[in-house]
């Protein structure tokens, strides 16, 4: 996940950073700068941005195909939808 979340900084630059030791693994406390117009993020914003993507995908996961979604509203409408489906996922996930 740390990977993925490095990706939503520094957007603009291509291959910003590396790792010191590939034996040491993909942690923040192994992360190198390789470009030097690149801002390096804190160790703090990375891990809000891991939160975020986590969040994300457990409440991506959680929720029924949209195939299921559709049939559910189509037999038993939006309002029940809206409680049965999609509530009990944003309760168990809150946003951050």
């Amino acid at each position: 996940m740390l990977q993925k979340a490095l990706s939503y900084f520094n957007k603009d630059k291509h291959q910003w950073y590396g790792w010191i030791d590939l034996e040491a693994g993909e942690v923040y406390s192994n992360l190198q700068l390789l470009d030097d117009t690149a801002t390096m993020p804190t160790e703090a914003e990375v891990n809000a941005k891991i939160a975020e993507l986590e969040w994300l995908e457990n409440r991506r996961s959680a929720y029924p195909s949209i195939e299921d979604q559709l049939d559910y509203i189509y037999h038993n409408g939006i309002e029940a939808w809206k409680t049965d489906m999609i509530t009990p996922v944003k309760e168990q996930f809150p946003k951050p």
